[in-house]
């Protein structure tokens, strides 16, 4: 990267950050979180209780980015085809026209995703996976960017469908919003006095800056004793007797995505220690599994994360 581009980047990262400060208040770790994940090309699952701003968060990446925005609020009888889209008979042409579906888009919201089926959930999640869609045959291309931020509720599983972890595996992150302090929340509801907040967000820039980033982080270098040190770490819940299932090679993917991301977020154009670290929790916790022993014992997959990361040497890069 060239200082003056890096710089540049680095410019309109800030702006963004400071369009969607203005609704998501006194939540700027979540934020930062959030566009690192976009700058890494992966999704993001939301797991917090309603009321607390997901879909203002992404309400208001979508017009500080200009990206296009949809937003599915899923249900039982939300349809795979009402995601995916669907061909329908033209009697004029004499043959099937596609309708599209909801997820045809770059920045999809699929809120409550637990709370529809699983045909449907998976249907979403082919789409993640592939970045395109195919219907009756014929492939669509997903517009880029294309990203996901999925919600679901960690209370009220009645009549919910949770997602199975080989799926939760195609989120890079999970992420929790939590509650705002008194100060922050009274700050909200000045806010909100008389005006919608979203109404003063800005965009400040487009799909194609967040493309541009995004192939930029793909370049960001990373010393082979960043990837021994990711998969060390992966190897630990492997091994661990805490856990059933440890993290997946598409999760160590994931971290080392992650990390170039949140190096080219700090302005650096190389991967430190620091850099995994910092992103290791929220990319691994969806991705393990407790064991009974560790249940008993009132073990957390924070605590057991934690733990394996104050164990695993960290390497020196000079």
């Amino acid at each position: 990267m060239e200082n003056n581009q890096n710089e540049l980047y680095i410019e309109k990262l800030k702006e963004i950050k400071n369009e969607v400060s203005k609704v998501i208040i006194g939540k700027d770790d979540i934020i930062d979180k959030v566009i690192v994940a976009i700058l890494a090309g992966g999704h993001i699952l939301l797991e917090d209780i309603p009321g607390v701003g997901k879909t203002t968060l992404a309400l208001a990446l979508s017009k500080a980015t200009n990206l296009e925005y949809n937003r599915t609020q899923f249900t039982p009888d939300v349809l795979p085809t009402d995601v995916t889209g669907f061909s329908v008979y033209d009697k004029k042409s004499d043959s099937f026209i596609y309708k599209k579906g909801s997820a045809l888009c770059n920045l999809f919201l699929a809120d409550e995703i637990n709370r529809t089926s699983s045909k449907t959930q998976s249907a979403l999640l082919e789409i993640m996976e592939e970045g395109n869609i195919t219907v009756d045959g014929v492939t669509h291309e997903i517009p880029k960017p294309f990203v996901v931020i999925a919600t679901q509720n960690p209370i009220g599983y009645i009549g919910t469908q949770m997602l199975p972890e080989s799926q939760l595996d195609r989120f890079a992150v999970r992420l929790s919003m939590g509650y705002p302090n008194v100060a922050d929340e009274v700050d909200i509801l000045k806010g909100k006095q008389g005006k919608n907040p979203l109404e003063a967000v800005k965009p400040v820039a487009t799909a194609e800056d967040i493309i541009k980033m995004q192939k930029e982080v793909q370049r960001v270098y990373t010393d082979d004793k960043i990837f021994t040190y990711i998969v060390a770490l992966a190897d630990e819940t492997r091994k661990s007797d805490l856990l059933t299932l440890g993290i997946s090679p598409r999760g160590t993917v994931a971290i080392a995505s992650l990390a170039r991301a949140k190096a080219f977020y700090e302005g650096r154009d190389y991967v430190i220690p620091d850099d995994v670290t910092s992103v290791f929790l929220q990319a691994a916790e969806h991705r393990i599994t407790l064991s009974p022993k560790a249940k008993i014992s009132g073990a957390s997959n924070e605590k057991i994360l934690t733990s394996i990361l104050q164990n695993v040497k960290c390497p020196g890069i000079n």
